[in-house]
């Protein structure tokens, strides 16, 4: 989607998004529907009863201001609560509301997640609210919603029935969505193998302080062909990240060595989705590209690369399952199945905080390995090509999902030392 979203059409927009939650497993072929009111006060918004999986922008439904319907379907069923979710809020443009597995989890157990799980996910959500079961459709229903609404709250869990979001565009809903769900998904997996550990409100304050202060800006930026290619890469490999379920719209920070010690990473503050080459920040020489802010983990890539001659890409992200270890302190083993231990050997844990700027932490940057989880925050790979670090963490994803879902089925038997030893000394000495 283009970076200027007043430029791209609500219809356009609609289907854009209703496609990533389609194809993300975060909706069904029936269920959701996204909105978004327009200057003009008219609200666009998808069909009744249209297969989300194969919507185009025609299919997009315009209800006017005076309610007249512009369209070849009839708007959602759940256009009520939209219009009432509007009415009650101006500052709202946009609404998704769907049924994804794990905050359906939630709502039909009444609890509302813990955004305290990762460092981010508070700021980016906002409180929650949470709306008491109406009959899908019905103008009580959106009376409850707007309700909570009304209260400030830009994200709800609807008892019995799912979640419905509000931004002040479709990107920023969306980015809300996003991260509730992970939230909601994390804390699930993360109860099949132990207890989630949350971060207090003074932790996240200071993971959002300790972020401050960037790279000065370099006189003048070159592009040669190697450096262009090496942007498009990136570019690759983070849309894949996101299509995968192995990153999300708000967090992920991928870094590939140029030259020496110079270095291409992701910016800050720019939707995962929609990243394009020139979003890209060239580091050289200690300075950044001129205007562009470079991600807040900048200076654990440059001090990985300074440090680990070997290294030259880091995939710095939040996956669900690997994040289930994460949040409940639990050891992953990935003496699952040969190829895991191959790729990963063993991986590390480091407390929340060690990723500070101020704590220059060890375990992270020196003799880097393949894996680690910083615990209530992300997982960093490394390797050499970009590919081969995507691959591990596939790899190590896969792991951690099939830990998490044989651990209801009983104990794990792990490869033993002797096989271990065997798969040493034939692939990697």
């Amino acid at each position: 989607m283009s970076k200027n979203i007043k430029l791209v059409h609500p219809r356009d927009q609609i289907t854009e998004v209703i496609s990533r939650i389609y194809k993300r497993g975060m909706t069904t072929t029936s269920g959701g529907n996204i909105s978004i009111i327009d200057d003009n006060g008219d609200i666009w918004v998808t069909p009744s009863a249209i297969d989300k999986g194969s919507l185009r922008a025609s299919d997009i439904i315009c209800v006017k201001k005076d309610g007249t319907v512009i369209g070849k379907h009839k708007p959602s069923s759940e256009f009520p609560f939209h219009k009432a979710i509007y009415e009650a809020r101006p500052d709202i443009k946009s609404v998704i509301h769907a049924h994804p597995p794990a905050l359906v989890s939630f709502s039909i157990v009444r609890q509302i997640p813990n955004t305290n799980i990762i460092s981010q996910a508070k700021h980016i959500c906002g409180p929650i609210g949470y709306a008491n079961y109406r009959l899908p459709g019905s103008e009580d229903l959106g009376d409850v919603i707007a309700d909570e609404f009304k209260k400030g709250f830009k994200a709800i869990i609807m008892e019995n029935h799912g979640t419905v979001l509000g931004g002040s565009d479709l990107t920023d809903a969306f980015e809300r969505f996003e991260a509730l769900e992970f939230c909601a998904r994390t804390i699930v997996y993360g109860s099949q193998i132990g207890t989630p550990n949350y971060l207090t409100d003074d932790q996240i304050d200071e993971f959002e302080a300790q972020a401050t202060g960037v790279l000065p800006e370099m006189h003048k930026t070159e592009y040669p062909s190697d450096e262009v290619e090496k942007r498009l890469e990136i570019c690759k490999i983070v849309k894949r990240s996101c299509e995968q379920g192995l990153m999300i719209s708000s967090y992920g920070t991928v870094s590939m060595r140029w030259k020496d010690n110079d270095f291409l990473i992701t910016p800050t503050n720019v939707n995962r989705w929609d990243i394009d080459l020139d979003d890209i920040v060239q580091i050289r020489g200690g300075h950044r590209e001129a205007g562009k802010i470079p991600s807040r983990a900048t200076w654990i890539h440059q001090e990985i690369y300074n440090r680990n001659p070997n290294v030259n890409s880091i995939i710095m992200t939040q996956s669900p399952y690997l994040m289930a270890f994460g949040v409940t302190n639990s050891y992953l083993n990935v003496r699952t199945i040969p190829e895991s231990w191959i790729f990963l050997q063993d991986i590390n844990a480091v407390k929340y905080g060690a990723h500070f700027r101020k704590n220059n932490n060890s375990e992270i940057v020196d003799n880097c390995p393949t894996a680690l989880i910083i615990e209530n925050d992300s997982v960093i790979i490394t390797g050499d090509k970009l590919l081969q670090t995507f691959d591990y963490l596939e790899v190590a994803e896969f792991s951690a999902k099939s830990i998490v879902l044989g651990n209801s089925l009983g104990e794990m038997v792990p490869i033993n030392d002797e096989q271990v030893e065997d798969l040493r000394v034939k692939f990697l000495s």
